[in-house]
């Protein structure tokens, strides 16, 4: 079943356009615990009917004829949990189409492969069973343990049916708390990634030099190649990371490349380990302003990892010094709050700069065009290409650019020569008045808007989302009207994702109950199956709450999963139990609880083969831990809580829904009979 089903899941994968990536990976593993599903149910039903003494040939038929209606069930349920997060906009719901149909594809190949391949398979391959009582002392304690569980099940369900309106109340408080406890969860994005690097952004003093620069790098790759668990160290001076890699010579980045992850196998050379000893290495350098970063989750969002927030004047009056003003004191109000850490911003509005302004007149007595006084600056303090030359059998290319310690001051400039009309040459201060001046390092535009970036992380112990709410209520206190703020890189995507999974939620559901509708040929006994799924939000909540993981991306995922394997388990009780009652005509309490005692070992197969397929997930190392983590705690729990409450609350749910549809017929009945 597995391999046939993986091989089927790769070309669905290459039909939709899809690469091997992490979304596409998860959707797999967990599918292998998905689609044994089908398969152990249909192999158990054969089984069932051969202990009985049928053939395989008949029983094989006869599982069929019993369990062909719930595969389909199950299948639909499946995929209408995935089908429409497909179709979500943005970079999130590329990430969910991708997982989404995955596991939609795996599922129908799995739905396909058990009512086809597997019933062939059993009439070929199964044979009778040996007696019980010649079977080996494993089999043979493992089979009293479990009736001795499935008779104290059996009372245990009959005693819950009988009173099934107060059990069920008694679901619905378990629901509510359940729902309550994932609201109160504090969310996030995507969780943070040993991805094997680091980034060390390094700011020096306002119109630092390139050299003072590069001799700062130099401390810092000294400092941090000293530092276990570091591979190499890649500096390059004059670069801003944290503003979008622009240029400024007091700027400079180191790029912190790890060891492979299976040579940092303890806790201090983790993902956490390395930022604190990069962080302290680097402490010590008090010629700059040197921050560790982490690279985003995902690459091109952003520069690191964290949030940016971008401040901005929209009154339009270009105030710089007002900017920078506003910027200070969001930062200062947000270093106070403990669910912030390392809150920073890198404008700077009182840059020492020269302004040079052109006397026309003289320059155009001279025979000067202005042209040809910026072209000049522009290669006596920057530089020019001019050409090329041939030497040792390469090419290499000749820019022209003033000498360093011809250029350092306001007097040095107005030396330079610049050519005349005549073809003299004149000091470039003749026609160019330079003067000392403060301004900007960097004019950054933000939605067209003048504005300054500020970036942080979350504290100890708070998520992603908590932190930007923290930042939104500081900036609504602290800006005044013309001035504003926008969420940039990561925290975009995280705000745009905003309530968009809990409509989708609503959305898998309403056409679960749909699905199930259509089949069942009723609106009210799929009720008995929907109300099965909030059960499984128990094992999450409390879970995620006693370990401190935020409700993520990943996790949101697994929450979905959840939807479809809950109802699972209920389809496969209320399957069996409205067949007892419409076709042989059982009590509802006695076809409530045998569905349930003839379910049961499926069930729990079923759920147990699943959770010990994700159980890598759970305990997941190296690059990419905490996605997996997320998703496999998220899932595993869910899948316990499910299975442990559901074998128990099904049956009530179908007793008073069962006995609620049959007296809205014989209501309706009795008003067409008193209308007749």
């Amino acid at each position: 079943t597995v391999p046939v089903t993986i091989i089927g899941a790769f070309a669905a994968m290459a039909a939709l356009g899809f690469t091997i990536n992490l979304s596409t990976l998860f959707a797999i593993v967990l599918a292998i615990g998905i689609v044994v599903d089908d398969a152990i149910v249909v192999v158990e039903g054969a089984e069932h009917h051969i202990e009985r003494g049928l053939n395989p040939h008949d029983a094989a038929v006869k599982a069929m004829n019993e369990l062909f209606g719930p595969i389909i069930g199950i299948t639909l349920v499946l995929m209408s949990v995935f089908i429409p997060a497909a179709f979500l906009p943005g970079l999130t719901g590329r990430m969910y189409a991708q997982f989404a149909l995955v596991i939609a594809a795996t599922a129908l190949i799995s739905a396909i492969n058990a009512a086809t391949l597997k019933p062939t398979q059993c009439a070929l391959w199964l044979r009778m069973p040996v007696p019980p009582e010649k079977r080996n002392r494993f089999a043979r304690g493992f089979n009293a343990v479990y009736n001795r569980l499935e008779r104290g099940y059996s009372r245990l369900v009959g005693g819950m049916a009988r009173h099934s309106a107060a059990m069920v109340i008694l679901a619905l408080l378990l629901m509510g708390g359940g729902v309550y406890g994932l609201a109160r969860l504090p969310t996030g994005f995507l969780p943070l990634e040993d991805q094997g690097y680091f980034l060390v952004s390094v700011q020096l003093p306002d119109a630092a030099s390139l050299g003072r620069t590069r001799d700062v790098l130099d401390r810092v790759q000294q400092k941090v190649s000293a530092v276990p668990g570091v591979e190499d160290v890649i500096t390059i001076a004059g670069i801003s990371v944290l503003d979008n890699s622009a240029s400024l010579s007091n700027a400079g980045v180191a790029y912190v490349v790890l060891k492979d992850w299976s040579q940092r196998t303890s806790a201090s050379e983790g993902l956490l380990g390395m930022y604190q000893a990069l962080s302290a290495a680097t402490a010590q350098i008090e010629d700059a302003t040197v921050i560790v970063v982490p690279p985003p989750a995902i690459q091109g969002i952003g520069n690191a990892g964290g949030f940016t927030m971008q401040v901005e004047l929209r009154d339009g009056s270009g105030d710089f010094a007002k900017l920078q003003s506003l910027t200070r004191t969001v930062i200062h109000d947000a270093s106070t709050q403990s669910g912030l850490a390392r809150v920073n911003s890198t404008i700077r509005t009182e840059v020492p700069q020269l302004v040079a302004e052109v006397n026309r007149t003289k320059a155009e007595d001279l025979g000067v065009t202005v042209g040809q006084v910026f072209q000049t600056m522009a290669t006596y303090l920057g530089s020019s290409y001019v050409g090329q030359i041939n030497k040792f059998g390469l090419t290499f290319q000749v820019y022209a650019q003033a000498q360093p310690n011809a250029r350092v001051t306001a007097a040095d400039v107005a030396a330079l020569p610049v050519k005349t009309g005549n073809g003299t040459m004149v000091p470039l201060g003749t026609i160019v008045d330079i003067q000392d001046t403060t301004g900007p390092a960097l004019v950054q535009l933000y939605n067209l808007y003048p504005s300054a970036s500020v970036i942080g992380s979350p504290g100890a112990g708070f998520s992603s989302g908590e932190a930007l709410g923290l930042m939104e209520q500081i900036a609504q206190a602290d800006l005044p009207p013309g001035t504003g703020y926008d969420w940039t890189a990561m925290s975009y995507q995280e705000k745009a994702v905003g309530g968009q999974m809990y409509m989708v939620f609503g959305l898998a559901i309403l056409l679960v109950y749909l699905v199930l509708a259509g089949q069942y040929e009723s609106w009210v006994a799929p009720i008995s199956v929907i109300l099965a799924v909030p059960l499984a939000l128990l094992g999450p909540v409390i879970t995620l709450s006693a370990l401190g993981v935020d409700n993520n991306l990943y996790t949101q995922i697994g929450l979905m999963l959840l939807i479809a394997l809950g109802a699972k388990n209920a389809i496969l009780i209320v399957e069996v139990a409205r067949e007892q009652r419409l076709l042989h005509g059982a009590g509802i309490l006695e076809a409530a609880v045998n569905a349930a005692i003839a379910r049961l070992r499926p069930i729990l197969m079923t759920s147990f083969a699943f959770i010990l397929g994700v159980m890598p997930l759970v305990t997941a190392t190296g690059a990419g831990a905490n996605a997996r983590k997320s998703i496999g705690i998220s899932v595993t729990t869910g899948m316990l809580a499910s299975t442990c409450l559901a074998v128990l609350f099904v049956p009530c749910f179908f007793v008073v829904m069962q006995r609620l549809e049959e007296w809205m017929k014989s209501r309706k009945r009795r008003g067409v009979a008193r209308v007749v």
